[in-house]
């Protein structure tokens, strides 16, 4: 279905009839599976029916699908478990299709996994696993003329960048993936970026650019598809609408159906209203947005969101909750072998010949491993596995 792939923010909503009907009846078949799940990416419909995809990766990993309908498969779980904050899953499912990828010479899917792969790092705060996934996506983009693998590298460096506090690059990149003044048509991602860029711009000064993508997503019909896109048409019109009248929008945004379903999208809605009602000098409800955002961001582990909000709680008169305890860092027993091989100072080369596996798949895994104990290079392994809660899980 085009109409909720190609252009959704504007030719989404008429079709959505349809689409409840196709996912009513997608059945068993994988590649109606996998055509029914494309459908449904962009317009937040892949969890009506995550059984069957979460099926059809079970048969894939049994050998009873086609690669190509698994790396479907894991794609379409791996960006739903990311809206929904399980980033953990979501990384471990792109590292699964990464493998796939280069066991089977599908390397024009790689992409997809070094996205979500890119995406959990930055909202972790891990700006160095980030940008190195988003330079392979766009090395290998470029020269093809894969504009898309551009566009979803651009999301997730523009996250990175707001993480690291850094406004003005955020913004270059979120002006990438769409202009000021438009949600760029058939990007269907820019709609995943449109509170990136109006953030951004309120925050470097651009008073009249913010203004500009608010107004062209509330005159789009991009509010029609979801409850989490219409948060996002209103939250992003809060944060260009000075006063209590902007106030009155946050309070709107999270009162949309079910917003906690969108845990980190919600929590950064939360930081916002909470800095303007601390603007308002209501105090004591911003405390409570500011209190809400923090721990979503702890429970996440979105480190640079936790700092922020923390310091929004400080302005306000309070200090920050004590910090979550850390979780025990669970790795598989393939995993706790490769990290405990790459802490000796064994190259990938080396780790691979050792393992028999080939050294891409173990970057594969070095890159889902650092995040896991929360460090951004192999340097810091031999101290992580010695003074963090490491241990083995079950394959």
């Amino acid at each position: 279905m085009t109409q909720t792939f190609g252009d959704p923010a504007r030719t989404g909503a008429a079709v959505l009839p349809q689409l409840t009907e196709m996912i009513a009846t997608v059945g068993d078949d994988p590649t109606r599976v996998i055509r029914v799940g494309t459908a449904s990416v962009f317009v937040d419909r892949l969890g009506d029916f995550r059984w069957a995809t979460r099926r059809l990766v079970d048969q894939g990993r049994a050998g009873a699908a086609p690669v190509r309908r698994h790396l479907g498969a894991l794609m379409h779980l791996g960006l739903d478990y990311f809206h929904l904050g399980r980033w953990d899953d979501a990384a471990q499912l792109a590292a699964e299709g990464l493998t796939l990828c280069e066991d089977h010479d599908y390397r024009f899917y790689a992409w997809y996994f070094q996205y979500i792969q890119a995406a959990v790092a930055a909202a972790q705060g891990d700006a160095e696993t980030s940008a190195a996934l988003t330079e392979q996506i766009i090395r290998w983009a470029m020269p093809r003329g894969t504009y898309g693998a551009r566009s979803f590298a651009c999301h997730a460096r523009a996250l990175a960048a707001l993480g690291s506090g850094d406004f003005e690059t955020a913004y270059q990149h979120a002006c990438t993936l769409s202009p000021p003044g438009t949600v760029a048509p058939y990007v269907p991602i820019a709609m995943w970026g449109t509170m990136d860029l109006v953030e951004t711009a309120v925050r470097t000064g651009r008073v009249k650019e913010a203004a500009a993508p608010a107004a062209a997503m509330r005159e789009s019909s991009m509010a029609g598809p979801s409850p989490r896109l219409e948060m996002l048409v209103v939250a992003c019109e809060a944060l260009t609408t000075p006063g209590e009248a902007g106030a009155a929008l946050f309070e709107r945004a999270l009162s949309l159906p079910d917003p906690e379903r969108w845990p980190f999208d919600v929590a950064r809605m939360r930081l916002f209203y909470g800095e303007r009602l601390r603007r308002l000098r209501a105090m004591a409800e911003a405390r409570e947005q500011l209190t809400q955002a923090l721990e979503a961001f702890q429970h996440l582990g979105a480190e640079p969101w936790v700092t922020r909000a923390a310091v929004e709680l400080r302005a306000g008169g309070r200090s920050a909750p004590a910090a979550a305890r850390p979780r025990a860092v669970a790795l598989t027993a393939q995993e706790l072998q490769i990290a405990t091989l790459a802490a000796t100072g064994l190259t990938n080369k080396q780790i691979a010949e050792r393992m028999l596996l080939s050294h891409r798949t173990i970057g594969t895994h070095l890159y889902q491993i650092y995040p896991k104990p929360g460090i951004t290079s192999r340097a810091a392994l031999r101290d992580a596995l010695s003074g963090l809660d490491l241990h083995a899980e079950e394959d």
